[in-house]
């Protein structure tokens, strides 16, 4: 009985005592985590808190809701670039800025040390493919070299500027009136998706796919693309381990992103074979088309001849996808935020609206278009690039809210940026465009501020530093549809506002989403209604 008591007693004694030392382990761990937290605190320069294990994990979670605000006051706290690390087990590493400098000197001093990177391409690469977005080095030079050739050539140009003044007159206007009429609340944000999808499938592939049609129905290839593009994100969001298992398994976003490529694919695929056969059925005929993929698909395999395996459908595909991720979102996400803001800013609308019926005036006779019951102006290239301050109102609007609000490149070898940022060999980093239009250090204490007028000097458009308003990329990689996109923008502007005025429900929240393109996480719900008749008989 002794022995027994004896041995419960040693028993005990050893609980505690492991208890204690557990204890005591527990007690050092949370220490040294607590000491790591403080430092990293102290020694964060402004930018934000990079956590023991975690990095800046955490912080990017804590501020998902306000994410692009929270990356504009980090880097203003840090002088513009700041250094970041993610958790220990995803090897994610690099910088973060908005320094113009470093973005001059990413994008074109040292442009062969940052390509887009594995990185970026691996979570692309099942939409886009080798795309023009999505490649690099010669693949890349290759298919601008064939994009310039096109997209800069008079046929095109014409082409796509009809394809535009063609869709606001006979679809986007006729759908305005009808929510004109019955004063109902709708979404601009969907109405102008549809629009810019309708006009780059019928510039680039050919093909209408109608979703501004009256009755604005759901488009499979429309809803599957905008799918696509969404679920590529969750990439750009979750460590490989996660995401990739979920592909390989075919399981959650991973399995309906792999559905929706397959939509994607499988109505261009049967887009561009049709238009192969059209070419070999119809030889010379096919001079008389003139969108981008019908002259392409002439013009390279005339040149490379029909047998190079090269151009092949999945070739031309790419070309297809990349136009339509081009095309489609940045506008429409554009001309959102300009309408939002220009219901907030009643006296530049006034303005926009007094250019307009100035450039009209000067019209020897008044060529109109009968839409409906609506009376609408047809506007010609001369007339919307005599609109000086609508571009500048336009650029204002961009500045503030560019439709890609974050860039990222990845550095082949160790660097250092001009501001003395040490970047070692693999950093991925990012330029924050939104930030960037909100640094008071490029554009002066007025940066919040939507004031078009810092775009006009002497009554002329004066463009500003491509690295300093990266909203159309800049260097080499500088947007080619930059000019085409101006004059979509201004068609559809002036066209609206001159027919309506626009009120945004009263309750309707508006706030960015957090994705690759900066949509409204709620849409714009909006009502209008025609411009007084007083209004009216001005811009006769």
């Amino acid at each position: 009985m002794m022995f027994n008591t004896t041995n419960s007693v040693m028993l005990l004694i050893d609980c505690i005592s492991s208890h204690l030392c557990l204890q005591d382990v527990s007690i050092a761990l949370l220490g040294l985590f607590l000491f790591g937290c403080l430092q990293a605190k102290l020694t964060n320069n402004g930018g934000p808190v990079q956590w023991p294990v975690f990095g800046i994990t955490p912080e990017f979670f804590f501020h998902v809701h306000d994410l692009y605000g929270w990356v504009t006051r980090c880097l203003t706290k840090s002088r513009g670039t700041f250094p970041y690390r993610g958790t220990w087990f995803s090897g994610s590493y690099g910088a973060m800025t908005s320094v113009p400098a470093n973005v001059e000197y990413m994008l074109k001093t040292n442009f062969k040390n940052f390509p887009k990177g594995e990185f970026y391409k691996e979570r692309f690469r099942d939409l886009l493919e080798d795309g023009i977005f999505n490649a690099d080095d010669e693949s890349w030079k290759e298919q601008r070299r064939i994009i310039i050739t096109e997209m800069h050539s008079t046929r095109f140009v014409e082409h796509s500027f009809q394809t535009t003044r063609d869709l606001v007159q006979r679809k986007l206007l006729k759908v305005m009136e009808s929510f004109s009429k019955s004063q109902e609340a709708f979404d601009l944000q969907d109405i102008l998706l549809r629009l810019t999808f309708d006009n780059v499938c019928i510039a680039g592939l050919g093909d209408d796919p109608g979703t501004l049609d009256d009755d604005l129905p759901e488009v499979a290839f429309a809803k599957a693309f905008e799918e696509a593009t969404e679920s590529t994100l969750f990439r750009f969001m979750l460590p490989p381990f996660v995401w990739k298992p979920m592909k390989f398994f075919d399981i959650g976003y991973e399995k309906r992103m792999k559905n929706a490529v397959e939509t994607v694919h499988g109505f261009v695929d049967k887009m561009v074979v049709d238009r192969i056969m059209m070419l070999k059925d119809e030889g010379t005929l096919v001079n008389n088309k003139s969108d981008f993929l019908s002259r392409i698909i002439q013009i390279e395999s005339h040149k490379r001849g029909d047998e190079n395996d090269r151009y092949t459908v999945k070739f031309f595909r790419q070309f297809c996808t990349s136009f339509i991720l081009a095309g489609r979102d940045t506008s429409s996400v554009a001309l959102t935020w300009f309408f939002w803001l220009i219901t907030k800013h009643p006296e530049v609308e006034n303005k926009i609206l007094c250019e307009i019926r100035e450039i009209l005036s000067q019209r020897e006779e008044n060529n109109s278009l009968e839409t409906g019951e609506t009376k609408t102006c047809v506007f010609t290239v001369k007339e919307l690039n005599d609109m000086v301050y609508l571009q500048a109102a336009l650029s204002e609007s961009l500045r503030l809210y560019p439709p890609i609000p974050m860039e990222m490149k990845q550095a082949v070898e160790e660097d250092v940026f001009p501001d003395g940022t040490f970047l070692r060999k693999g950093s991925r980093v990012y330029f924050a465009i939104y930030a960037m239009g909100r640094m008071e250090s490029i554009w002066g204490k007025d940066c919040e501020m939507y004031k078009p007028e810092r775009w006009i000097q002497g009554g002329q458009y004066v463009s500003d530093d491509q690295f300093k308003y990266v909203v159309f990329n800049a260097g080499p990689r500088l947007c080619l549809g930059k000019t085409f996109a101006y004059l979509q923008m201004k068609m559809v502007a002036a066209s609206v506002l001159l027919n309506y005025s626009i009120k945004v429900d009263q309750d309707h929240v508006v706030i960015p989403r957090v994705t690759t393109t900066l949509y409204m996480k709620h849409g714009l719900k909006v009502r209008i209604k025609p411009r007084s008749l007083e209004e009216k008989k001005q811009e006769s």
